[in-house]
């Protein structure tokens, strides 16, 4: 039995298998989910998640209608950049096809191409998103930069490679290696670890408070947009309103505002 095994067979019998974008390989299907996942909870993610597949099962799908459409389906997620993000992503892979480097559509950075690459190519290149990056750093025992950190994936998933390593860190992140309240004993890195626990001086950030924030000014403009066509734009917070346009996320066309 390696080193690793304890952690593969942890993976087996505990890992989010149920998750429904884990269930294919297909890109677009990953990438949608990646996108979605990038600042919402998967539990959250789950709910929406096959609904609108369902609607955009593939780029041309989705490229076949206006940004507004995809913006009005984006729903409640919130952070609607990222709505845009896959409808200028599905338009570019629809009359382009998809490009080598993943890293060239909009709003695809280092870990989520090469999370693309684990889940769906079966390259086994590592990934590091908020939940790999914990368990690493914690067994290893400091912070590290993300070069670091997806080189620590490697010695830390040894044994497993490319998806399997990606999906089992992250599970491990989710559901033990957690920032508050880990389960140390539970964990089956326990031995290998240098912290057992949070590292000194470990901080869990914190996003700002929604209710009063200029994140939900923008959400109510977005929300009072989806509800009615067109809106005359001195009806709404101005601020906001600028914001969103600066974005691409709307439009005001005399005086009137409105969805792309």
């Amino acid at each position: 039995m390696t080193r690793a095994a304890p952690l593969a067979v942890w993976y087996a019998e505990h890992g989010r298998h149920d998750l429904p974008w884990r269930r294919t390989r297909d890109r677009w299907a990953v990438l949608v989910s990646e996108v979605m996942l990038a600042q919402t909870q998967a539990a959250r993610v789950r709910d929406v998640w096959p609904t609108f597949m369902a609607r955009y099962p593939s780029p041309a799908a989705m490229a076949g209608v206006g940004l507004g459409t995809v913006i009005t389906e984006w729903g409640h997620l919130g952070y609607p950049r990222r709505a845009r993000w896959l409808w200028e992503s599905a338009r570019l892979i629809t009359e382009q096809g998809w490009p080598v480097n993943l890293r060239s559509l909009p709003g695809v950075g280092r870990y989520t191409a090469a999370a693309l690459a684990a889940q769906c190519d079966d390259a086994d290149v590592p990934a590091v998103e908020v939940n790999v990056r914990r368990v690493v750093e914690r067994v290893i025992g400091r912070r590290s930069t993300e070069r670091e950190a997806e080189q620590a994936a490697v010695l830390v998933g040894r044994g497993l490679r490319g998806r399997d390593r990606l999906l089992a860190l992250m599970d491990l992140g989710a559901l033990v290696c957690r920032a508050r309240g880990p389960e140390c004993a539970a964990c089956p890195l326990r031995r290998r670890c240098a912290t057992r626990g949070p590292l000194d001086g470990e901080r869990r950030a914190r996003q700002g408070a929604f209710a009063g924030s200029f994140r939900q000014r923008r959400g109510k403009v977005l929300a009072r947009l989806r509800a009615q066509a067109r809106v005359p734009a001195g009806e709404l917070d101005a601020e906001a309103l600028a914001s969103l346009v600066a974005d691409g996320l709307a439009q005001v066309t005399r005086n009137t505002a409105h969805l792309p």
